[in-house]
C-alpha cells in the first residue's frame, strides 16, 4: 500500500494495472492446474468367467498375472501423471514470471495512454502565466472527464484574465486621474508662495508639502509605468544601445553619487567622458530592441536603486556584455548580508527590506517591480541575488538586436 500511496500517478496506475493483469493470470493458471489434476477412475476389467479353456489351474494363473499387470500399469500411470503435474507446475511458475513482466509493461503503456491528455493539459497550463492569460487549452475530443477538466481550466483562465485586465485598467486610470488634483495642489502652493510678502507659515507649509507632492508624483508615475508595461503597451520598438543608456543614467546622477561618496567601478571613465563612451569602452554598443522610454526608465530605476539604497562611502560595480543572443546588465552594490528570501520579494510592488537597506524611506517601493515588468514586456527577465559577502546584485537580461543601419551593430 505504501508503493501505491507514493510516487507519480503513472507509477500508481502501472502498479494497479500490473496487479490486475498478474492476479488474473495467476487465477487462470491456478484453475488450469487444479483441473489438470482431476483423476478419472473406471472399473478395472475382472477375471474371465469360469469355464474358460485354461481350466481351473489356468484360470487362477491368468488372474494373478492380470492383476500384476494392472498394478504395473497403475504405477506407471501414477508416475507419468506426477511428472506431468510437475512439468505443469514449473511451466505455470515460468508463465507467471513472464506474465509479471508483461503486466508491468502493459500497465505502463496503458497508464501512459490514460494520462497523456492530463500531461498535455499540465504542460499547456504551465506555459500560461500572467502575461499570456489570453491563451486557452482548447482540448478537442469527446466530452469526457478530461475535456471537462480542460474546459474548467479554460473558464478559470478567462476569469483570471478579466480580473487582471480590470486591475491594470484601474491602476492606470486611477493614476492618470489623480494627476489632475495633484497638479492643482501644486499650482495652489506656487500661487500662495508667489504672493507679495507671503506669510511665514505659508512658506513653511509649502516647503513641507512640496516633497510630499513630489513623492506622490513619483508614485503615480511608477503606477502608470507598471500598468503600461504589464499591458504590453510598448509603442514603437526601436534599437536601443543599453550601455549608452546606462552611461547617461550614471552621468545624470553624478551629483548624488558624489554626495554619498560612492565609488563607481567598471565604467572605464564613463562618468568623466560623458556620453561618448559606453560601459567598459565596448565597441560596438550593446543593442537591444524595444521602447526607448521604458528601457531608459528600467536602467534609471536600477541605477537609482544602487545609489539610494547604498551606504555612505560605498561602491557600485556596473558591467555589461553580450552572450547567446542576449545582452546582460549587472549592477552590484556592497552592504550588509541580506536574506535571499526577502530579496526575492523585492519585485513585488511596495516590498522593501526596511532597516536592511539604507535610505529605503526615500523610495516608492515600485522601482524593481517596474524593472521586472518592463524586462518581461521586452522578452527579458530580472534576477536579484543577495551577495554572500554582503550587498545586492541586480541582473537584467534582454534580447540582443541589430543596431540601426550604418552603426555596424550586429545581433549576437
Amino acid at each position: 500500500m505504501g508503493v501505491l500511496r507514493g510516487g507519480t500517478v503513472r507509477r500508481r496506475f502501472t502498479m494497479l494495472y500490473a496487479a490486475g493483469f498478474l492476479g488474473s493470470g495467476a487465477v487462470l493458471l491456478a484453475l488450469s492446474y487444479l483441473m489438470s489434476g482431476t483423476r478419472v477412475t473406471s472399473i478395472a476389467p475382472g477375471p474371465p468367467p469360469d469355464g474358460g479353456s485354461g481350466g481351473a489351474g489356468g484360470t487362477g494363473g491368468s488372474a494373478v498375472a492380470a492383476e500384476q499387470r494392472i498394478q504395473d500399469l497403475q504405477r506407471q500411470l501414477a508416475e507419468v501423471q506426477g511428472q506431468q503435474n510437475h512439468r505443469l507446475l514449473v511451466g505455470s511458475l515460468v508463465a507467471l514470471l513472464v506474465m509479471a513482466g508483461v503486466s508491468l509493461l502493459l500497465g505502463r503503456v496503458l497508464a501512459g495512454r490514460v494520462l497523456r491528455p492530463l500531461r498535455l493539459i499540465t504542460s499547456a497550463t504551465r506555459r500560461i502565466s500572467a502575461d499570456n492569460l489570453h491563451e486557452r487549452l482548447a482540448v478537442a475530443g469527446p466530452v469526457d472527464e478530461v475535456k471537462e477538466l480542460a474546459d474548467t481550466v479554460d473558464s478559470l483562465l478567462e476569469r483570471l484574465e478579466a480580473s487582471f485586465a480590470a486591475q491594470r485598467r484601474f491602476v492606470g486610470n486611477a493614476s492618470h486621474e489623480l494627476r489632475t488634483p495633484l497638479a492643482t495642489m501644486r499650482a495652489s502652493l506656487d500661487v500662495a508662495v508667489a504672493k507679495p510678502e507671503p506669510a511665514a507659515q505659508t512658506v513653511a507649509l509649502a516647503g513641507r508639502l512640496r516633497p510630499e507632492l513630489d513623492r506622490v508624483d513619483r508614485l503615480l508615475d511608477g503606477f502608470l509605468l507598471l500598468a503600461r508595461a504589464q499591458h504590453g503597451a510598448l509603442g514603437e520598438r526601436t534599437p536601443v544601445a543599453l550601455d549608452g543608456v546606462v552611461a547617461r543614467a550614471l552621468t545624470a546622477r553624478a551629483a548624488g553619487i558624489a554626495a554619498k561618496g560612492l565609488t563607481v567601478e567598471g565604467l572605464d571613465g564613463a562618468l568623466d567622458e560623458g556620453l561618448d563612451r559606453g560601459l567598459d569602452g565596448l565597441r560596438p554598443p550593446l543593442w537591444t530592441r524595444g521602447s526607448a522610454a521604458l528601457l531608459s526608465r528600467l536602467v534609471e530605476n536600477v541605477v537609482d536603486n544602487a545609489v539610494v539604497h547604498n551606504r555612505e562611502g560605498g561602491w557600485i560595480r556596473v558591467s555589461a556584455g553580450r552572450e547567446d543572443g542576449r545582452v546582460r546588465l549587472v549592477v552590484e552594490t556592497g552592504g550588509r548580508v541580506l536574506d535571499q528570501r526577502r530579496v526575492d520579494r523585492l519585485t513585488r510592488p511596495f516590498e522593501r527590506l526596511g532597516a536592511d537597506r539604507t535610505g529605503s524611506e526615500d523610495g516608492s517601493g515600485l522601482g524593481l517591480s517596474v524593472v521586472a515588468a518592463i524586462a518581461e514586456a521586452h522578452g527579458g527577465r530580472l534576477a536579484l541575488l543577495a551577495r554572500p559577502e554582503g550587498g545586492l546584485c541586480v541582473t537584467v537580461v534582454l534580447p540582443a538586436a541589430a543596431g540601426p543601419e550604418g552603426t555596424g551593430g550586429v545581433a549576437a
